[in-house]
């Protein structure tokens, strides 16, 4: 599955993170005209990554299994 951008609002907490500048610049190329924040960008993109990290482990499992 390919990563899609969206917009969504959830409740929410504050937590603080620092980014490198580059890492910045390119996110915020990615979501010109996208109707997205930056944070909600980094939270679609953070639950993809986790998402992807679990089919990778039941992949495993399965091909462990075989």
């Amino acid at each position: 599955m390919s990563f899609q951008i969206k917009s969504d609002k959830k409740e929410t907490e504050n937590k603080t993170i620092r980014f490198p500048l580059e890492l910045i610049n390119k996110i915020e190329k990615a979501i010109v005209s996208k109707n997205v924040s930056f944070s909600g960008f980094v939270i679609q993109a953070c639950e993809y990554a986790l998402a992807n990290m679990n089919e990778k482990k039941e992949n495993k499992k399965v091909k462990n299994i075989d």
